[in-house]
């Protein structure tokens, strides 16, 4: 196979899996939005955790929404938990890798915040501890997924949302929840601030 039949492969696979996207997750991606909008006019702030690409993915929406997404609008509070490198080294280094989120959350969230999780399998152990950290601290979870939900899946709560890709390939899920992501500041600024 040439190099450019193989290009035109990963955009078809990715059309694909986006055609089938859009035909399930609208109405989970609104219910999370109406979660988040509900969290940030009570005040409260959204705070959000992942693991490699997906620690790219938390900091593009925390960014998007404590700067501007495509409208110029007030800051709104969010913070990603993947940015403090000496917090989350030393929490690794004393006490486990798997713990990086959760002892941040138990230290910054508030009954009413919102954790952002996402993993594309669903069974980071860090992101599965961030969730049940978020719920001790009454806090409701949006999860971006993807495959079968992982142990991510059997922890939430019929107060959380879960997004999940329906594709098995993490480049694939990956490209969705991109995309989900801007879905959803899209939408919390409609929500928030009325059609641009």
């Amino acid at each position: 196979m040439d190099f450019q039949s193989r290009i035109l492969g990963h955009f078809n696979d990715s059309i694909d899996t986006k055609t089938y996207a859009s035909e399930v997750l609208p109405p989970f991606i609104e219910v999370a939005s109406q979660m988040m909008v509900q969290c940030l006019v009570s005040e409260g702030k959204i705070l959000t955790c992942g693991n490699g690409g997906s620690a790219g993915d938390s900091q593009h929406f925390s960014s998007e929404l404590l700067n501007r997404f495509e409208r110029e609008r007030p800051s709104l509070p969010a913070l990603a938990l993947t940015t403090d490198t000496s917090t989350l080294t030393s929490i690794a280094n004393d006490y486990s890798y798997n713990e990086v989120f959760s002892k941040q959350i138990r230290a910054l969230g508030q009954p009413g915040d919102v954790l952002l999780a996402i993993s594309t399998s669903g069974n980071s152990g860090n992101i599965v501890q961030a969730i049940q950290a978020a719920h001790d601290r009454d806090m409701t979870v949006v999860a971006l997924t993807g495959r079968d939900g992982g142990d991510m899946a059997s922890l939430l709560g019929q107060d959380d949302c879960e997004i999940r890709v329906p594709a098995t390939s993490t480049a694939r899920i990956q490209e969705v929840h991109l995309l989900v992501i801007h879905c959803l500041c899209d939408l919390i600024d409609e929500q928030l601030f009325g059609s641009a």
